[in-house]
């Protein structure tokens, strides 16, 4: 059998993924990101430096930032002007991994960003999470691992770098199936149980169960129908997703950067799992703020798919 190539960082090839915003609720970043579209730079300045050590929510905003098309172009410019300037230099090697990504810059010179950013900052995880949202898709598995324990010793419970970290180890030997013995679950499990209890990596095995399923499902052995594919059927899939909904209701943590990330993969294996009344108390939740993963797994139109699955839940169609 011939392995289709898998779609980086699990997005989907359909165009109507452009319509979601990757700013989720965060209001100010998307006041600072039309400032400069606007190119009124200052507001950005002025985010990274009030978003301080807050390791997710500083992340999060030099992802979406770094999105934009004169992002790189400016923070060069930046980055000339005021040479000694952390934010500056980081929030380029996010542009430029970006750029890398899409295929317009070279990958060594978004590592090259990334490591100049990170001598700059030794205490920062940012320019780590960068390199490994670029190796998480381009690199080798040895350097993925590496670049995970970066930003894990600078930052134990960091979101995102938990997220692309169980992407890349979901995509290991799909020809073991739904196999529960896979080490991203082990990954995922271990990573839920060493966090606080309040964490939202409690989420976590829910975020491999999908990852996984996008794995099997883009190499063949998987249905490419979610609800139909049977993968959140089993008892495993099961006990998994009672524990996070558990969580949830216990602790949900809505001041969290990313934490619609997290509801909106709780949401869609709920809806996968059968169950639509608890699916659709997290749909209320999510409101507008829908993410495409994991609504395009495994390369579905992401709007279509979450619009009919809240429409059952909620019972509106």
């Amino acid at each position: 059998m011939v392995t289709p190539p898998l779609p980086p960082l699990g997005r989907s090839r359909k165009r109507s993924a452009q319509v979601f915003d990757a700013a989720l609720d965060d209001t100010e970043l998307v006041a600072a990101r039309a400032a400069l579209a606007g190119g009124r730079w200052s507001a950005v300045r002025a985010l990274l430096a009030a978003t301080g050590d807050d390791w997710d929510r500083r992340g999060h905003r030099l992802f979406v930032l770094a999105q934009e098309p004169g992002t790189a172009a400016w923070a060069g410019e930046w980055r000339l002007a005021e040479p000694d300037s952390v934010d500056a230099a980081v929030l380029l090697a996010f542009a430029t991994v970006h750029r890398a990504l899409n295929r317009k810059a070279r990958p060594e010179a978004a590592r090259d960003a990334c490591h100049e950013a990170a001598g700059l900052a030794p205490y920062d995880p940012s320019p780590w999470l960068a390199l490994l949202a670029l190796e998480r898709t381009l690199g080798r598995e040895e350097d993925v691992v590496r670049l995970f324990d970066e930003v894990r010793h600078r930052h134990p419970e960091h979101h995102h770098a938990h997220h692309l970290m169980v992407a890349r180890l979901a995509e290991r030997r799909p020809e073991m199936g739904q196999d529960p013995l896979h080490e991203v679950y082990d990954f995922a499990s271990w990573a839920a149980e060493q966090a606080p209890a309040d964490s939202p990596l409690a989420i976590l095995p829910v975020v491999a169960h999908a990852e996984r399923y996008r794995a099997l499902a883009c190499a063949g052995y998987a249905a490419p129908d979610p609800v139909a594919s049977g993968h959140w059927q089993g008892r495993r899939a099961r006990l998994v997703m009672k524990a996070a909904f558990d969580w949830w209701l216990e602790w949900e943590r809505d001041d969290h950067p990313r934490y619609r990330v997290d509801l909106n993969f709780l949401a869609h294996a709920k809806f996968c799992e059968g169950r639509p009344a608890e699916a659709a108390a997290l749909f209320q939740r999510i409101g507008p703020h829908a993410t495409p993963a994991p609504w395009s797994y495994p390369d579905r139109d992401p709007r279509l798919a979450f619009e009919a699955a809240r429409r059952v839940s909620l019972g509106t169609g």
